[in-house]
């Protein structure tokens, strides 16, 4: 619904009073503040109607999958932001939702949500809810398939700090599972630049998408996010994929969330800096840490054991 200004109906109100009359026809008059004709000159509307997929309260978004809005996008899946935040919390997975997509700069989030048909079924405990994991905590001993198709697991990496992240090679949102590749590739780039550092650090990319991340799609997304040869690439940095029974108690441990939607997983992000002794020494929501972030982390979870 559109609210309008008290101060249109004002001047439409009509009263015997010439002071009430001058009054009116000045308010009606009085130019917008700069910062509101600014905001609705450069932001862009659309129309949306779709269905939420997730809803992500830690990070203030909601997955939807929208139909395709003439002019702007196809049918698509993909996080927003909404506004106003509280509104978030009315929502949840399966409700049928109405909404305006805001395009300001590179910016976008939605307003005005209204759920025009609820969920059939009781929601999913939503992801804020789930433990994510705190530091200190053991972490399980977890087994993968990595992109030479061995078996690997974490126990292996004992001694050293272990920097993992969780990603899918078929993301096509740009601000998840390529950012966090790029961001791992920096980080890999960093420290061969720290030949002492690098040898006491190791690197994981781990895919919830096991039945399509087999280990030759692995190798090939791993060559194409890292940009180096195979045998400087794989020793440091491995890309694996667990077995599809172990991937929920795998999630479940390191707080994340997923769900298929087709081809397209919506998901939160979780990554993670694993100490020496197989403890959790730094834990990451999101996709907003720096690469020298982890790096001091995990320096600093060498430190901490000696």
């Amino acid at each position: 619904m559109i609210s309008f200004p008290r101060s249109l109906f004002s001047c439409r109100a009509r009263g015997s009073l010439g002071l009430l009359l001058v009054l009116a026809a000045v308010a009606c008059n009085k130019p917008p503040a700069a910062s509101d004709a600014s905001s609705q000159s450069s932001a862009k509307r659309y129309p949306l109607k779709g269905k939420v997929v997730s809803v992500d309260l830690a990070s203030g978004t909601a997955n939807v999958a929208a139909e395709s809005i003439p002019g702007f996008m196809d049918a698509m899946t993909m996080p927003y932001e909404i506004h106003p935040p509280a509104e978030l919390g009315q929502l949840s997975p399966g409700d049928a939702i109405e909404a305006d997509v805001v395009l300001e700069g590179d910016k976008y989030w939605l307003e005005n949500v209204r759920i025009i048909q609820p969920a059939a079924a009781p929601p999913p405990k939503p992801s804020a809810a789930l433990e994510a994991p705190a530091p200190g905590d053991l972490v399980p001993d977890f087994r993968f398939t990595n992109q030479n198709g061995q078996r690997i697991s974490l126990r292996q990496y004992r001694g050293q700090a272990l920097l993992i992240t969780f990603i899918y090679t078929r993301c096509p949102f740009p601000d998840y599972c390529p950012r966090i590749s790029r961001q791992f590739a920096e980080i890999n780039r960093q420290l061969r630049t720290d030949p002492a550092l690098e040898a006491k650090t190791h690197l994981l990319s781990i895919s919830f998408d096991p039945a399509h991340d087999t280990p030759k799609v692995l190798r090939a997304y791993g060559l194409r996010s890292a940009g180096s040869p195979p045998a400087t690439l794989f020793r440091h940095w491995e890309f694996a994929a667990p077995a599809a029974a172990e991937l929920p108690g795998l999630a479940r441990f390191f707080g994340l969330t997923y769900l298929e939607d087709g081809a397209v997983i919506t998901h939160s992000m979780s990554t993670a800096v694993i100490g020496p002794d197989g403890r959790i020494a730094k834990w990451y929501h999101g996709s907003d840490w720096q690469p020298d972030e982890l790096i001091r982390a995990a320096a600093d979870a060498l430190h901490a054991t000696g």
